[in-house]
């Protein structure tokens, strides 16, 4: 999906717009045109990495990333030498010469994500003073880098974020407890290349809200203010402190409270220390880029803001009502709601559920808003996958809303079942982009007609 793609028309569909300004907000944030950009600014000429220089990330954007400085270093680094290893998704891969790609599981981390992260640690190990350590990090760097600490196995990792996904735990909470169970998060890689001398130079494509280094794949190069009595303060608000969570999890975390355990990085360890984290693409440039477009179709935009944030049921009906204030005060003209941040699904024991929170967000704005047949909306996620299925997320438009009610499919049916994929799946109107090797959270468009 990349901008060039469209070429904006009053006449276009609601779909077309839809979809298009899904493909904008996308298209700014892709890793080929941006990381050689930052690279020129970190390293301008006469100031690039001489001799070795070591590459290594996580994350859903990582192997594009990684392409992209591959291609940037072969041009104006020639004499630099790169080597590396970089974690990513399955299915998001992308082609690279010097820099292993390996691929592995997310959201639940498994064998292969947890041998890449031993890799990742042991060259890091291998830096001399004076080396150039760059890491590419992106969204799902957390799960991708979960190499635990020692006494905790992957199983035990996997049962303790498989436990807090189904809690419902938000994505910043999840982290704090995965960043301090790490021996790579929570700033323990940087640790690791400032004690061996190492320049870091880290590239954050961010997911998350508010954009914090800290945050972005729990921070392997950034200093973390979280704390292991943070860690177990999450566990036991979600009910997760007994059995739902293994005995070495929460003994390692008990541990680290009584002082057995190292800390996370902290801004003291920063001190005189040659580390600095550049943020180069966020959710709200990317909603930016989608008001652009939708502007081309005469459409007002108002972006609510990228650090939306809640259950995603109650957040559709949240908009619903938004939408109802705006159409009440007679518009002059069509307006296009626009916005990001990460909601959250909580799944009952016993429900599989199909989907992710992003169609299950959408399709609880279509049925709180079966009084207003004029609007037409779009979410889905900026990486490509929304959840358990393939798709990025839904659309609808008037005619969908007219389908479903033909059909006799009751939208609060599909709620209850936590069954959104299967919902939109009725119809058509998936959308469906293959992974889009970046990933700046999730993408929400609501277009109001007058």
């Amino acid at each position: 999906m990349t901008q060039n793609s469209f070429s904006p028309s009053m006449s276009a569909t609601k779909e077309t717009i839809l979809k298009n300004a899904f493909a904008a907000a996308v298209a700014v944030a892709d890793p080929q045109v941006i990381v050689p950009q930052y690279l020129a600014k970190i390293f301008p000429k006469g100031q690039e990495p001489k001799g070795r220089c070591l590459v290594v990330g996580a994350g859903k954007a990582s192997a594009s990333m990684a392409s992209a400085l591959e291609s940037y270093a072969q041009a104006h680094w020639p004499q630099t030498q790169i080597k590396g290893v970089v974690l990513t998704r399955y299915g998001h891969n992308s082609p690279t010469k010097h820099i292993k790609i390996i691929e592995a599981g997310h959201p639940v981390p498994d064998q292969a994500g947890m041998d890449g992260a031993k890799e990742i640690l042991a060259l890091t190990n291998q830096l001399e003073q004076g080396n150039v350590l760059i890491a590419l990090v992106s969204g799902g760097g957390s799960s991708l880098l979960t190499l635990p600490q020692e006494g905790i196995s992957i199983d035990d990792m996997r049962q303790t974020t498989e436990a807090l996904l189904r809690s419902g735990a938000p994505i910043e909470e999840m982290n704090v407890v995965r960043k301090h169970l790490s021996a790579i998060l929570g700033g323990n890689l940087a640790r690791v290349a400032i004690a061996r001398g190492a320049r870091v130079e880290a590239l954050l494509i961010s997911d998350v809200t508010g954009d914090s280094p800290a945050d972005i794949a729990s921070g392997p190069c950034a200093a973390d203010y979280s704390t292991y009595l943070d860690a177990l303060n999450i566990l036991q608000k979600y009910d997760l402190d007994g059995s739902a969570v293994p005995a070495s999890v929460r003994n390692h975390l008990k541990q680290g409270l009584a002082g057995e355990k190292p800390e996370t990085l902290k801004d003291v360890d920063l001190v005189n220390a040659k580390v600095t984290n550049h943020v180069i693409a966020t959710a709200y440039k990317s909603l930016e880029a989608a008001a652009a477009f939708v502007r081309t179709h005469g459409y007002e935009p108002i972006i609510l803001g990228d650090t939306i944030t809640g259950e995603a049921q109650e957040v559709g009906v949240e908009q619903a009502t938004l939408v109802r204030d705006h159409l009440n005060k007679a518009i002059d003209k069509p307006l296009a709601l626009i916005s990001g941040g990460e909601c959250t699904v909580t799944i009952p024991a016993g429900v599989k559920g199909r989907g992710g929170r992003c169609s299950e967000y959408l399709l609880s704005l279509f049925a709180a808003s079966s009084d207003l047949p004029n609007i037409s909306a779009l979410a889905a996620d900026t990486d490509g996958i929304d959840g358990s299925e393939k798709n990025a997320g839904a659309w609808f438009d008037g005619d969908i809303r007219k389908s479903s009610q033909a059909a006799g499919l009751a939208p609060e049916k599909f709620l209850l079942a936590h069954d959104c994929y299967g919902f939109f799946a009725e119809f058509g109107a998936l959308v469906e982009t293959g992974p889009t090797l970046t990933n700046v959270n999730d993408f929400r468009i609501i277009l109001l007609d007058k």
